[in-house]
């Protein structure tokens, strides 16, 4: 076995020191003969050769150069033509370890049939027989009002028939519902002409490309030569469509006209996906808005997976751009592009509102997956805990300690435990304060915290990942030594602090405390919300549970034949022990008998 290994990496060194030093493609193979990863590279050599030169520490690349067998590359002119036939060759092929285009062909399109009166209708299959497309429209309702204009605009047949000139000429078909409500002109019996039905289809065309602003221009001057003409009908009709098209601009404008034939991209990851959303901006007006989702396979970086991202938009949408807005500057060479990053103005509008489109799915996307899975919410929210607060793991059990009294009285603490996000109800523990005299919750603090650890320790149950404080630094600050400096362990230790409203407003974390920003209304929020609340609501029922006991205790506890039973039954009668003292003996001997009632009566008059 080891022999063989020998043999396959002297193999592989001998391929790899070959290589050129030339723009191409790679293609790894397995010992199926399957290709199981596509790559690209302005210098195959150098590219390659960092595959085999040096330690991986992602763990699916070390698996990958375990799996590869055989090389095989291709050599082409430019940077663009390897990014061009990378993004091909992983579509045909669909290697396991290259990232995965999870949204392929779930938009629809609208396309402009190669007929001889082509038909203009939404499609999610794209056929390559000379028909147009333009798309893909991810925001559905766009695309819907866009065919809605069209259809107001332009009569244009919907039947499937084959109107070839000889079947129109033989009289093949009938005028259908569409023609009598005015929804169609009829080139079907030759109602329409062929010229006037495609002027008609190079106006759709251009209101599909952006390019309303010549198309309103055109319609304008027709109308105006009507006019003259003394053609008012006719050019009231132009005037009707010339409006209808400059409120569709109006409301499609979102920067200057002068911004024309751009293309924008933006990026947002996560551990295992990367968003990217694209615009084509044409006459200031957004005419193509698309976001899609690629599946990681390894630890691609942002700059190559937006690399991958702008090839297969332009490639899909046939852009024709000679400018392209991204976030950041990318490692990549387009012949007769321009590559911008903005920094102010209207380009940086048009990036901002990318940037927006492309948070916004991330989020759509998550939300969906967590309606499927609240599993991975919970593990999601947790894995944010941990990076913000920078812990050695998951907090998977997170405990937080919240004190209670009323100047000194009836002194109690409670500690609540949430366990992978969920309150664990049967682990909380309530705390009556024994040795600390008087209001003082740091002292109870660091009581309260002893005796949770010293007892966990002995009886060797689970310590928590993460303690959370229901207060600022100080009360952080005598857990720290409660938990380090007397019982050395090592347990990350939060607080969490509440603004004038008695609202969560801070997370805070180390020593000396920082204050961690946790935007409000996020999930992490509410989680965090959540577990203050609870300590809270928990510390004040104890609270009021011991108060309440000790203030009828005093006095019904302490008399000859008044047990618990009798003491409920008494307060539940007369409400309260001075009700019971205004009460006749009579009244309290019917509840517990005439020698009782008057033990009570004279321990009360007393």
């Amino acid at each position: 076995m080891k022999q063989e290994e020998t043999s396959t990496n002297d193999y592989l060194k001998g391929i790899v020191s070959n290589l050129p030093d030339s723009p191409g493609i790679y293609q790894y193979l397995n010992a199926e003969g399957n290709i199981i990863y596509v790559g690209k590279a302005k210098n195959l050599k150098k590219r390659v050769s960092s595959y085999f030169n040096r330690e991986h520490t992602n763990g699916k690349t070390r698996i990958l150069i375990s799996k590869i067998i055989d090389i095989r590359y291709i050599i082409v002119n430019s940077e663009e033509d390897a990014l061009l036939l990378e993004n091909n060759l992983i579509k045909k092929y669909k290697p396991r370890y290259n990232v995965l285009l999870k949204d392929d062909k779930t938009y629809p399109s609208i396309c402009i049939s190669n007929e001889y009166f082509p038909r203009v209708y939404k499609t999610r299959n794209i056929i390559r027989n000379g028909s147009s497309y333009f798309g893909p429209y991810s925001h559905i309702p766009s695309m819907n009002a866009l065919l809605k204009l069209i259809k107001e605009l332009y009569p244009l047949r919907t039947c499937r028939h084959l109107l070839t000139p000889e079947n129109i000429n033989n009289g093949k078909f009938d005028v259908c519902l569409e023609y009598h409500i005015k929804n169609c002109k009829g080139p079907c019996i030759g109602k329409q002409s062929h010229e006037e039905y495609l002027r008609d289809i190079e106006e759709v065309k251009q209101i599909l490309k952006g390019d309303t602003q010549i198309l309103c221009e055109l319609l304008m001057n027709e109308m105006q030569a009507l006019a003259k003409e003394m053609k008012f009908e006719e050019a009231q009709l132009i005037k009707e469509k010339y409006n209808l098209i400059e409120s569709y601009r109006s409301k499609s404008e979102v920067v200057n006209r002068i911004i024309h034939n751009v293309d924008v991209f933006s990026i947002e990851m996560d551990d295992s996906s990367a968003y990217i959303n694209y615009l084509h901006i044409t006459n200031g007006c957004i005419n193509q808005a698309f976001t899609f989702e690629y599946k990681k396979r390894l630890n691609e970086s942002k700059e190559e997976l937006l690399q991958l991202g702008i090839i297969e938009m332009r490639e899909r949408c046939q852009s024709k751009s000679h400018e392209i807005i991204v976030p950041f500057e990318i490692e990549i060479e387009l012949k007769n592009i321009i590559f911008t990053i903005p920094q102010k103005g209207e380009k940086k509008r048009l990036l901002d509102l990318s940037i927006m489109n492309v948070k916004q799915y991330k989020v759509d996307r998550l939300k969906q997956a967590d309606k499927l899975n609240p599993e991975q919410k919970k593990t999601r929210i947790l894995k944010e805990i941990q990076e913000q607060l920078h812990l050695p793991k998951i907090p998977v059990q997170i405990e937080c300690f919240d004190n209670s009294n009323i100047q000194g009285s009836d002194a109690v603490a409670a500690c609540v435990v949430f366990k992978m996000g969920k309150p664990s109800k049967k682990d909380y523990r309530k705390f009556n304060i024994k040795t600390v005299e008087g209001p003082d919750d740091y002292a109870s603090m660091k009581e309260v915290v002893r005796r949770r650890y010293s007892r966990a320790i002995e009886e060797g149950s689970p310590l928590p990942d993460l303690i959370i404080t229901d207060g600022g630094k100080g009360q952080m600050e005598v857990v720290r030594q409660v938990i380090q400096d007397e019982l050395r362990l090592n347990i990350p230790i939060a607080g969490l602090t509440k603004n004038n409203k008695h609202r969560t407003s801070e997370l805070l974390y180390g020593f000396p405390p920082i204050t961690i920003g946790v935007k409000q209304n996020t999930p992490l929020f509410h989680l965090l919300e959540n577990i203050q609340d609870e300590v809270h609501r928990f510390a004040i029922t104890f609270h009021r549970d011991k108060r309440s006991k000790s203030q009828t205790a005093s006095i019904l506890d302490d008399i000859p034949g008044v047990g618990e039973k009798r003491k409920t039954d008494l307060l539940k009668t007369f409400k309260s022990v001075s009700r019971i003292k205004k009460a006749t003996l009579e009244e309290v001997a019917n509840i517990v008998g005439i020698s009782v009632a008057k033990n009570i009566k004279e321990t009360l008059k007393e």
